[in-house]
């Protein structure tokens, strides 16, 4: 099903900040397809919540890598971006770099920051979206064994696709 490709999902050292925004940028370009994300005066996108990744609890950065190269990133945090519930995780971003796309290498680091965060989770996917939608619903019906069908939301004025679903604590 995967290629052999290792993959490491790697917590962020506050020093790998700067890799990160490099990432993002990357991120928020392939995302400009689908949402209105505009350039700053200097020719970048930005992401003003990346320092709060190191600074508030509850919120975990992770690095990709692929056969060790770097791939791309994922944040959780905890806390529901649609709703009050505190309890529930959020994929606040995911990105793999094109090259490292349709290797499974995606749907793996999903599959483990869902492993190493037991509890009700939120995925969050932006409707016009359709190939993220279907990445999504592919990754979290492989980790549950089970058809899963994202219910509509219609968060910040966007519509949004959300998978709603719970990782088990292994042992």
């Amino acid at each position: 099903m995967y290629s052999s490709t290792e993959v490491e999902v790697i917590p962020a050292l506050p020093e790998q900040e700067s890799v990160l925004a490099n990432l993002l940028e990357l991120y928020a370009h392939d995302f400009s397809e689908f949402v209105d994300v505009r350039l700053g005066p200097d020719g970048r996108f930005g992401y003003e919540r990346l320092r709060l990744y190191w600074e508030e609890p509850g919120r975990h950065p992770f690095i990709i890598k692929a056969d060790g190269q770097l791939a791309g990133f994922a944040f959780v945090r905890k806390g529901s971006e649609l709703s009050d519930d505190a309890e529930v995780w959020d994929m606040t971003e995911f990105f793999v770099a094109r090259g490292f796309r349709r290797r499974g290498v995606g749907m793996r680091a999903a599959q483990e920051i869902w492993r190493r965060f037991p509890g009700r989770w939120e995925v969050r996917v932006v409707d016009r979206n359709r190939k993220a939608k279907q990445f999504w619903q592919r990754a979290v019906e492989e980790f549950l064994g089970d058809a899963v069908e994202p219910a509509p939301s219609a968060g910040d004025g966007r519509g949004w696709h959300v998978f709603s679903f719970e990782s088990k604590r292994t042992t």
